[in-house]
């Protein structure tokens, strides 16, 4: 049995930078008409599926997850980033949490792409969460042996379920967003594994990130025919 032990790698200075990225950006928000106007989100970068096709404003997959729509979005978002952030940056190092987290992010809205409202305009860092939450249970499947892991595990799987039952019932919410962010965690929690945590063997290393790709290119090609 591995033993856990993160004293040693406490810092999480990722996740601040993070925090404050998106706190500067809100600001710069406020700033520009406000977090709840539309002009203001489409100039800063929020998802938009005509934009990104008809003008190939592809950076949109990668700015959205850093605006957020009003205080209690960024509040919350902030707020689990802060908690997740405490355990995941140790566990995976801090350039594998920063990856994970801002590829999460772009995968999320790739699925949002694919079958979401043409019409939305979209934003939010809760793709990049719940890419969190997934890279969470992929580190739970391959070390449940770890009691800490095991609780992690456990704990995160109750909070992405939670979360999306609660979506269902709240039409503001890009659910499509959020289950593409923890597909794209999952697969990249398998294969990117833990700095210091059991890894996957490298057969599933590898097709998981076949499946990552077969994933990206098919969200492309059914956002480009959704929207044309």
């Amino acid at each position: 049995m591995q033993k856990l032990n993160t004293n040693r790698f406490s810092s999480t200075f990722v996740t601040n930078a993070i925090l404050i990225v998106l706190f500067v950006v809100f600001i710069i928000e406020t700033i520009m008409g406000g977090s709840t106007n539309i002009n203001t989100l489409v100039r800063l970068g929020a998802m938009n599926n005509q934009l990104v096709t008809v003008e190939h404003q592809w950076w949109r997959l990668f700015t959205a997850q850093f605006l957020h729509i009003g205080w209690l979005h960024i509040a919350s978002n902030a707020v689990m980033i802060y908690y997740m952030g405490q355990f995941m940056e140790p566990l995976l190092g801090h350039w594998r949490f920063l990856t994970v987290y801002l590829l999460s992010g772009v995968g999320g809205n790739l699925l949002s792409y694919a079958y979401g409202s043409d019409s939305v305009v979209s934003a939010g860092a809760s793709t990049a969460l719940f890419g969190l939450f997934g890279v969470v249970i992929a580190l739970y499947l391959a070390n449940r042996a770890i009691p800490a892991i095991n609780y992690l595990g456990r704990q995160a799987l109750a909070l992405a379920i939670i979360n999306l039952a609660l979506d269902l019932f709240a039409s503001h919410i890009d659910i499509l967003g959020h289950l593409g962010g923890l597909i794209s965690g999952f697969l990249l929690g398998i294969i990117f594994g833990s700095a210091h945590l059991r890894q996957y063997h490298h057969k599933l290393r590898v097709i998981a990130a076949v499946v990552a790709i077969i994933y990206v290119v098919f969200c492309l090609h059914q956002g480009i025919v959704i929207n044309n």
